[in-house]
């Protein structure tokens, strides 16, 4: 590993003041990427909201070619929007569905996914059907293949879940959807920040990511990728008149990039710090991000494993950075409570995120660690002897 973890540190100021072990819900940032919201804020408060955009164009522009680098995208295939549920909301509902079109998806699949898919069985009469999971927890590609018939119109999976380590094999669903034509929606919230991720390769038509979480950027941001093959051929299901305009008084002209999944009011300062913190990302690397944290990771498995009473929850033979556990005679909310009174940051999953898994498995609610790059052994040393004290 090639990373300078005495300088990412010092360029992390959330580390003088907790052990933060949840990347998974939202990281801490770097100064850069705090540097660069700040920063725009003042422009704003100095020229106004309207003045300061004019005056950073270019490099407000320059983020749309950033993270069209960071996933192997091209910058028209890019859209910047608010969070990773609204960018898969804009690509799933733009998506022309109809009564009796199979979708296909998984069992780790996230709560504001699956709910969605309902509200379209009921509007529209689309069919849910889940593909099982293999012996280790992942999609089953075999028994994935086996599902499609003519009726399937959409392959719709999470690739990293919001409770576990578990990592579906995203890029084998994408070879399979490409096979047989069928239009493919990953959900890489968890996925873009902590291992490299690459859409030629993966095969998908719609990527949706957030800013928040492993990215290390901040809230209130995330991107939509869409295939430029595919953008011609979608209406979002809401426009105004950035995505939009009205080029006759009856009549509007939809743009010609994903940019059309937009709307024309937004925050220019977070958009910044997204910007900064995809560069410190790509900068840093991410197969040496992935490297450390997923190795952080293995390591408080290991030392997690010690604990009387522990079970490790994660499913796959690929884990990634994050850890999920119960621990018997100990209730999650009382140990994430009590450790937070200690400035040790963990989280806990309740089974309603992701039931589908969760009643199968007959999960309770779990505690959650995510630890990325920028934490320690020590880190985690110190938070398994408070762990066993909780």
């Amino acid at each position: 590993m090639t990373i300078d973890i005495e300088k990412i540190r010092s360029e992390t100021p959330g580390v003088d003041n907790s052990i933060h072990l949840l990347a998974s819900g939202s990281a801490l940032m770097p100064q850069p990427v705090i540097d660069a919201i700040i920063n725009h804020t003042l422009l704003e408060a100095r020229m106004g909201g309207y003045e300061a955009q004019a005056e950073e164009s270019e490099k407000l522009e320059a983020t749309y070619q950033s993270i069209a680098t960071l996933i192997g995208a091209k910058k028209h295939e890019i859209a910047l929007m608010e969070n990773a549920t609204a960018a898969w909301c804009h690509a799933f509902y733009a998506l022309p569905l109809k009564a009796g079109d199979r979708v296909l998806t998984c069992e780790a699949e996230y709560a504001a996914n699956y709910v969605a898919y309902l509200q379209r069985v009921k509007r529209d009469g689309i069919v849910i059907d889940v593909i099982p999971s293999d012996e280790s927890g992942a999609i089953d590609t075999v028994a994935l293949e086996a599902m499609i018939d003519e009726r399937v119109a959409l392959i719709a999976i999470t690739w990293i879940p919001t409770n576990g380590g578990l990592v579906n094999p995203a890029a084998k669903v994408g070879k399979i959807a490409k096979r047989h034509g069928i239009t493919y929606l990953l959900d890489a919230c968890q996925a873009v920040g902590q291992m490299p991720v690459n859409v030629q390769q993966l095969g998908c038509d719609f990527l949706s990511a957030t800013g928040r979480k492993f990215l290390r950027g901040p809230r209130g941001t995330g991107f939509l990728y869409v295939t430029e093959a595919l953008i011609e051929g979608l209406e979002p299901i809401v426009i105004d008149h950035f995505a939009a305009p009205w080029v006759a008084k009856d009549q509007y002209q939809l743009r010609g990039d994903a940019r059309r999944f937009e709307n024309w009011e937004n925050s220019y300062a977070l958009r910044s710090g997204l910007s900064a913190a995809v560069e410190y990302a790509m900068a840093i690397g991410l197969d040496d991000i992935q490297q450390r944290s997923w190795y952080l990771a293995n390591y408080l498995r290991g030392q997690l494993s010690d604990i009387p009473g522990a079970i490790i929850r994660d499913l796959g033979t690929e884990q990634c950075a994050i850890v999920s556990f119960t621990i018997d005679g100990k209730t999650p909310s009382n140990a994430v409570s009590q450790l937070r009174h200690k400035n040790i940051i963990i989280g806990a999953s309740d089974p309603s995120s992701t039931r589908l898994d969760a009643e199968a498995r007959n999960l309770p609610r779990v505690m959650r660690a995510a630890p990325h790059y920028y934490n320690t052994e020590s880190e985690i040393d110190l938070f398994i002897a408070a762990l066993k004290s909780a």
